[in-house]
């Protein structure tokens, strides 16, 4: 069985990524945790010991999200049908958001995180809202990230950029193989070249990962580029690309791509699920 977090604070982006959650899991028994963080606004510590009598306010604020979520398993029966493989549990937190995933990290077994990635301002330059850059830079968990009104599509296609420079294991990619597997992907491993021969490390590496997925459909491709966002972007369009899938090996490429300019000045967008595993993730 497999144990899936969902992150929602009750926004149509958030309900996005949790329907597609339940299509890409459909056919495999899961526990889907919904989980609502919240942190009242005029929450301050001078406030709570000023005004100790006053701190009922967080119960009620607690009780509404309990509500929310208790809504939120009602829509989730009235829009699929019922799924005996499929189970539900709701949690509130008073909590800030990373620091209340990270707590559930500690006492659950989770196999992956599915969220929503539009920012708070909306705005179409941005790439992912600040919670999701945080969530893939501090947890050590596979993070499924779902574009705004992105509707579902089955992860036929599925696009694992690569600089070879890691040495992948079969607890990294499990995740991975398990969906290419239950949805009879096929896993383009792509590795951008920039006219430079492989190591002999990139070289076992690259053997490695022929190894580890022999038994999926798995194409590997030397893209010869200057520019990674576009050579990714122009691949995910000429292959109808349905999952974008990358290890966060740090002092990767995946870092220059992401993380290195601020988020609303790289030229990279997404259009597609991105699922991002953690280098050092068991």
């Amino acid at each position: 069985m497999k144990h899936i977090l969902l992150p929602t604070d009750f926004s149509q982006n958030s309900w996005n990524a949790i329907k597609y959650a339940i299509e890409l899991f459909k056919d495999e028994a899961c526990t889907f945790y919904l989980l609502n963080t919240y942190t009242p606004v005029i929450y301050h510590v001078e406030y709570v010991l000023g005004y100790p009598a006053q701190f009922g306010l967080g119960d009620a604020i607690r009780n509404t999200a309990q509500e929310n979520l208790k809504t939120m398993v009602t829509k989730i029966s009235n829009t699929f049908e019922e799924n005996p493989k499929h189970k539900f549990q709701t949690m509130a937190r008073f909590d800030t958001f990373i620091s209340g995933l990270k707590d559930f990290l500690e006492t659950h077994t989770i196999d992956m995180i599915v969220m929503g990635t539009k920012g708070a301002t909306g705005a179409q330059e941005i790439l992912f809202g600040s919670n999701t850059v945080h969530a893939i830079n501090g947890l050590k968990c596979p993070i499924l990230a779902i574009p705004a009104k992105f509707t579902y599509e089955s992860p036929h296609e599925i696009l694992f950029p690569t600089d070879l420079e890691l040495a992948y294991n079969n607890s990294q990619l499990r995740i991975l193989k398990d969906i290419a597997d239950s949805h009879h992907s096929r896993v383009n491993a792509m590795h951008i070249s920039e006219g430079y021969d492989l190591t002999e490390d990139q070289k076992k590496n690259k053997t490695d990962l022929e190894l580890m997925f022999k038994n999926t459909a798995y194409l590997f491709h030397n893209i010869k580029s200057r520019n990674i966002s576009e050579a990714i972007n122009d691949f995910q369009i000429k292959h109808k690309i349905n999952l974008l899938a990358m290890i966060n090996n740090k002092h990767n490429f995946f870092e220059n791509l992401f993380f290195k300019n601020t988020i609303n000045q790289i030229g990279f967008h997404l259009k597609v699920p991105f699922l991002v595993i953690p280098a050092d993730y068991k």
